[in-house]
This record gives C-alpha cells, structure tokens and sequence, in this order.
C-alpha cells in the first residue's frame, strides 16, 4: 500500500510539473511511458509501417489531455486508455489495414529442423495470426489482443475500451472462434497457437 500510495503521489507531482510547462518533467513522463505505449500499441496492431506515427500520435494525445486526468485511475492506466483509443481510431479508418510480410512456404518450413525451425515458426506464426486479426472489427480486435495476447484480465480490458465485462467477453470469444476456425485449416498457424508449443503465442493462463 505504502508504494502505490507514493507511485501514486509521484504520479500526480509529475503530471503538476508538466501542466506547467516544465520540459524535463515532459521528458521524464515520455520516458517512462513509453515502453508501456508502445508495448500496446504493438501487441494491438504487430508488426506496422506507422508505429512512429502512432506513437507520436498517442503523446500528443497524452500531453494535449493531461489535465483531464482525474487521478481516479493510475496515470499509466489512463496512458494505456489513450493508446487503446489510438489504436481504435487507426482500426477504424476505412481502407487502412496492417501491412504484413508475404508468408512462406509451408513445405519450407517443414524442411527445417531445431531451433531454427521453432524461430522460423514463430516468424511466420505471428504473420499469420495477425492477419487474421486484420479481418476482425476494430473492438473486437483490441479485446482479444489485449486479453490473449497481452494477458490482460477480461475487467481491465473492457475497462480500458469503455465497454461492459459481458460485451468485452463476448468479443473476445468471437475473436478466438476466428482465430480458432483460420488455424483449423491452416498447421502452421495451429502448431504455432498450441498452448503446448514453445513459442504458442497465449499467456499460460485459464482464460475467462
């Protein structure tokens, strides 16, 4: 308790120092968040041309709202929320889609054996995942990434994204009857999902 409290004090100085304009406390902020914006960011979107952009984005939404932060929340769950919404809005945008990599060759892959084969799995593994992930809708896409992927409890996820536990549940399930249903026909993809694998993409986590 005697740390959140002073995580929490720490938290509400530094946002008062930038309010008034203090440039190291602006850089002090960014440095400390911006692993967790990206770290979102990432795990929402993967691999993308426009992370620069979107990173840029998120902080210059930081920065304009900072006043608006309440302090009901920690300040990193109210940077999380900035980079969902982010993230939401760049989903959203008609036309825009994530830019992946052309896949390999499955019978490639089979030829290769040891850990250059477990590498080349996951490599090709995470291509595939998000381009399924690349047909769901934007809300349900933010939902099952940061639940399964990011391991992030079903509460905290509809939290983040404004959305009720029961409707945030009954994305991620959609989401993961998807993801399940492209793995059905497709090995690499479902070697790649099997919990059991070494490089299975889900946190070892009984999922809710």
């Amino acid at each position: 308790m005697q740390v959140t409290a002073a995580a929490y004090v720490e938290d509400v100085l530094l946002v008062d120092r930038c309010l008034t304009g203090e440039p190291a406390a602006t850089r002090e902020l960014f440095r400390r968040h911006r692993a967790r914006v990206h770290g979102c960011l990432f795990r929402v979107l993967g691999t993308n041309r426009d992370m620069d952009d979107l990173m840029q984005d998120a902080f210059i939404q930081v920065f304009q709202s900072l006043r608006g932060w309440r302090a009901e929340a920690s300040l990193a769950t109210w940077v999380d929320r900035v980079s969902v919404r982010v993230a939401y809005r760049y989903l959203s945008q008609r036309g825009r889609r994530i830019q992946t990599d052309p896949l390999i060759d499955d019978e490639a892959i089979a030829s290769v054996e040891g850990p250059n084969a477990r590498q080349q799995l996951a490599r090709d593994g995470v291509k595939r995942l998000y381009a399924v992930l690349d047909e769901l809708g934007a809300a349900s896409r933010i939902a099952f990434t940061l639940h399964e992927i990011d391991g992030r409890p079903l509460a905290e996820v509809a939290e983040l994204v404004g959305s009720s536990v029961t409707a945030t549940k009954l994305r991620v399930w959609r989401a993961r009857k998807k993801v399940e249903t492209a793995a059905a026909n497709d090995p690499v993809l479902s070697e790649f999902l099997d919990p059991k694998a070494a490089v299975s993409v889900f946190p070892d986590k009984e999922r809710s």
